[in-house]
C-alpha cells in the first residue's frame, strides 16, 4: 500500500514505455516530412494510432484523465518531428549520412522494450484480493 501511494504521488508510470516508441517513430516520420507518398500515410496513420490506443492498454493504477493525456502525447510527437526534421536537415553535412538509419532502429528497440513491459504487465503473478 505504501509502495502504491509513493507511485501515485510521483504521478505513475502509465503509457512511459509506449512513449518512447512515439517520441522515436515521430522523428522518423519527421525525418520523411516531405515525401508524401503510400509509406507517409501509413506512418501518420500509425502515429495517430499510437498517439490515441495506448490509453486504453491494461493498467493496475489510476489512469489520468483523458484530454491533458492525448494532448501531452501530442506535443510529445510535435516536438520529436520537429527533432527529426532538423536531424534529416544535418545529415551529410554535420552528421554522418549513415547515422539516417538511427530513429528507425531506435523505434525498433524501444518496440522491443514496451512489449516486454507490457507483456511482463500482464503476465506478472498477483495477489487474489
Amino acid at each position: 500500500m505504501q509502495t502504491a501511494q509513493i507511485e501515485h504521488a510521483r504521478g505513475g508510470r502509465f503509457a512511459f514505455d509506449t512513449t518512447l516508441v512515439l517520441f522515436f517513430l515521430a522523428v522518423d516520420f519527421g525525418q520523411s516530412l516531405n515525401s508524401f507518398g503510400v509509406d507517409s500515410v501509413l506512418s501518420s496513420l500509425t502515429l495517430a494510432v499510437l498517439v490515441v490506443l495506448p490509453y486504453y492498454l491494461p493498467f493496475d493504477g489510476e489512469k489520468p484523465a483523458f484530454g491533458p493525456w492525448l494532448f501531452g502525447r501530442i506535443v510529445i510527437a510535435l516536438f520529436a518531428m520537429a527533432v527529426g526534421f532538423g536531424f534529416r536537415q544535418t545529415l551529410g553535412t554535420v552528421l554522418p549520412e549513415t547515422l539516417r538509419f538511427l530513429p528507425l532502429s531506435l523505434v525498433i528497440a524501444a518496440a522491443m522494450f514496451s512489449f516486454y513491459l507490457q507483456f511482463y504487465g500482464m503476465l506478472k503473478v498477483r495477489l487474489a484480493r
